[in-house]
């Protein structure tokens, strides 16, 4: 009777330990479950910032956004290159001043043999004499041309980038030329030009001037900064 009562409660014994085991072993899973949970929840209240800023259609990286180059117009700094063209249009019209009190008409003088010479030319068409014996007309139209090309300069030079330099001095340099072939123009109907590359007899350049010059080293600037500069600028 004794021993199976002793069985009996080593029976009950064991019971008891398999159960607190059991209960205990599944103490570790709740705990852990609990603190997935929390990591979890963490996890959804740290959500990732968005790396893309959308607009319309296109879709932007943040950090190409933040790079984007910020262009800065000329403003009142334009002034400076308006200071240039004055400096162009005050050159062009001394020299030509020049030119028609100390030369005579179409009477050559020598001063870098054989390949420049002063000779004073009057030109009533465009360039290289374009439209020159039109009849009169032209006057009135290539002086309207330039008055429209010097407004549009003048504006252009207050809106152009900052950082543009070389866009803005060619610029510049086409209106102080633009604006002294104008003044010719309404002054007496026609364009003073003096300045005669030539190779002796062999080979002559059309006549022209410091307007002239102005005009054509300012269209090669700003073909130049068109082609090597702005896309630098635009990255």
């Amino acid at each position: 009777m004794t021993e199976s009562t002793d069985r009996l409660d080593s029976t009950k014994l064991n019971s008891v330990e398999s159960a607190s085991t059991n209960i205990a072993d599944n103490k570790v899973p709740i705990a852990v479950s609990s603190t997935h949970q929390s990591i979890d929840s963490k996890t959804m209240n740290h959500t990732p910032k968005a790396m893309y800023v959308t607009s319309g259609n296109s879709i932007t990286p943040k950090g190409k956004l933040d790079k984007m180059p910020k262009m800065v117009a000329n403003g009142s700094r334009a002034f400076i290159w308006y200071l240039l063209a004055i400096m162009v249009l005050i050159l062009d019209q001394w020299t030509k001043w020049l030119a028609q009190t100390t030369l005579a008409f179409n009477d050559p003088v020598p001063v870098i043999e054989p390949f420049l010479n002063w000779t004073l030319a009057y030109n009533y068409g465009a360039a290289f004499s374009f439209l020159a014996d039109a009849g009169g007309w032209q006057k009135w139209f290539f002086s309207g041309l330039a008055f429209v090309m010097a407004i549009f300069l003048t504006v252009y030079l207050i809106k152009a980038p900052r950082a543009a330099k070389l866009l803005s001095m060619g610029l510049a340099l086409m209106l102080g030329g633009a604006i002294g072939n104008l003044i010719d123009r309404l002054r007496i109907g026609k364009v003073v030009d003096f300045i005669h590359v030539h190779y002796a007899d062999v080979w002559n350049y059309p006549i022209f001037n410091v307007a002239d010059i102005g005009v054509c080293v300012g269209v090669a600037l700003i073909i130049i900064d068109m082609i090597f500069l702005e896309s630098k600028r635009n990255k």
